[in-house]
């Protein structure tokens, strides 16, 4: 079965951007689309990663006129609250996919489809690999109507889509250790509701068959090693990806390394060889 995964990425990417892409070249089964307004993305990537060059003003006017309404994304990370309409916003892309997905350029993809099966994607609609809450750096949707327009099952998706401010629509509305505790959707207060929200009222009422299970590594744990296109933790278990969300705050390298080595380790602290 076919994915597609789309990232979008608006200024000058970052040093860890070479890892993302290395990591993507051990995936050849999925095409990642970037979409992007940095013109230097026709450095050397694999075959399977493809960089659409779009000015924030041209996505603006995409979004507003397939919507209906006038939308506000004035800066690059509002497109987390606009990650559950890629495939609403961008059919081109996911054309021919069974499923597609949204994801962020700061991870190192293990073997995606030694977790993502194709015996797992008929059987459900949406797959998160945090068994919590949908998150924001890669999750996959069935391709059918119903699942690329299930962002306007929120009351409140005009809302969120038609202002500046950050919403976390794509995750919990920072509600995430709410979900986390086990608590019931709607004894969550939110001021907005988020996809969480209602992906769990959705399976309430068996209108989705959504998949939640333990498959990514975050935080700063250490004890990662990346070996060609497979990634381990303690030496024991493996992970579909590694979310650098935390360790990019405290690891600044002035520049990644012009080649990428066949592998590498993550500690809490940098990622070295």
């Amino acid at each position: 079965m076919k994915i597609a995964v789309i990232a979008c990425y608006y200024g000058k990417l970052p040093w860890y951007f070479k890892y993302f892409l290395y990591s993507c070249s051990y995936n050849l089964t999925i095409d990642f689309f970037i979409i992007t307004d940095e013109r230097t993305y026709d450095i050397q990537h694999p075959k399977n990663v493809h960089f659409i060059y779009k000015e924030l003003n041209q996505i603006n006017a995409l979004a507003s006129k397939k919507l209906g309404f006038p939308v506000a994304i004035k800066r690059g990370y509002k497109f987390c609250d606009f990650k559950p309409a890629y495939g609403f916003l961008f059919p081109e892309i996911i054309e021919g996919c069974d499923f597609w997905g949204y994801g962020d350029i700061d991870v190192v993809y293990g073997n995606i489809r030694n977790f993502i099966s194709n015996e797992l994607m008929k059987v459900y609609d949406l797959i998160s690999i945090r068994p919590d809450w949908a998150p924001g750096c890669f999750l996959l949707f069935k391709n059918c109507k119903k699942m690329n327009t299930l962002f306007m099952q929120s009351k409140d998706y005009k809302k969120v889509f038609s202002n500046g401010r950050h919403y976390c629509f794509d995750e919990t509305n920072f509600q995430h250790d709410a979900f986390t505790e086990g608590k019931k959707y709607y004894e969550i207060p939110s001021k907005i509701e988020s996809m969480m929200h209602v992906i769990r009222r959705l399976e309430e009422k068996d209108y989705i068959y959504p998949y939640f299970e333990f498959f990514i590594i975050e935080g700063r744990p250490g004890k990662l090693k990346w070996e060609k296109g497979t990634l381990i933790y303690k030496n024991e278990f493996e992970a579909i990806l590694y979310h650098l969300i935390k360790l990019k705050e405290v690891y600044h390298p002035k520049r990644s390394p012009k080649k990428i080595p066949e592998k590498f380790y993550i500690s809490p602290t940098r990622i070295y060889s």
